[in-house]
């Protein structure tokens, strides 16, 4: 696929091809590093960081001795009801 570097505001892009990014496995907003290797530049998905914590792994590492405590936030400084 051959495309052109364009302006956009105060940046640069490329436009991709929809067939392109489905067979790469990306869509439109997702994140992408972009690194150089000689001469040419690398596109890969951002490694995904969903999924990386369950719930119940991150309730594990709690303290048993854990106890929560009321916080004061202060004065309410809008319409907030506590």
């Amino acid at each position: 696929m051959q495309t052109k570097i364009q302006k956009w505001g105060n940046s640069q892009g490329l436009r991709l091809k929809k067939e392109l990014l489905e067979s790469a496995g990306l869509k439109t907003g997702d994140e992408v590093e972009i690194s150089l290797e000689g001469s040419a530049l690398i596109i890969v998905p951002a490694r995904r960081i969903r999924g990386k914590y369950s719930l119940e792994n991150l309730v594990a590492r709690i303290p048993e001795d854990y106890q929560p405590e009321e916080v004061d936030w202060g004065k309410p400084s809008g319409r907030e009801e506590w």
